[in-house]
């Protein structure tokens, strides 16, 4: 691979925020490809999109709210921040009750998502 040129990586998170390391090693692993500055797209998918909500506090569970640290995402160049909008739908949820802005997203536009990129990785 040349120097220059930028891999295009795309993550899948689909699983709830709490209960199981995943959804963090995820947004680490995507950090990570951002601060080597690779192209990110992050897909929330199935119940990773539980991860988007707004007003979560994991306080009681004595771990970081997971929401907060997606807001962060912009201010590491990972502004392709996708939502699938059949897992949206599915559990009663709105655009508007995600914490980051996403581009919701339908089953054909993934398909050509992940058919450009170079590389996923699916938590």
């Amino acid at each position: 691979m040349n120097a220059t040129q930028k891999q295009i990586f795309t993550f899948i998170s689909r699983t709830a925020p709490y209960g199981s390391n995943r959804p963090q090693l995820c947004l680490d692993t995507a950090l990570a490809a951002a601060v080597f500055e690779q192209q990110v797209n992050y897909l929330f998918m199935e119940d990773g999109v539980y991860q988007l909500l707004k007003n979560q506090d994991a306080e009681a569970i004595h771990t970081k709210t997971i929401g907060r640290i997606l807001e962060t995402l912009n201010l590491y160049g990972i502004e392709s921040i996708y939502v699938c909008k059949e897992s949206l739908e599915s559990r009663g949820l709105l655009l508007g009750d995600l914490v980051i802005e996403s581009k919701l997203t339908n089953a054909n536009e993934l398909k050509t998502l992940l058919n450009s990129s170079d590389t996923v990785i699916n938590l």
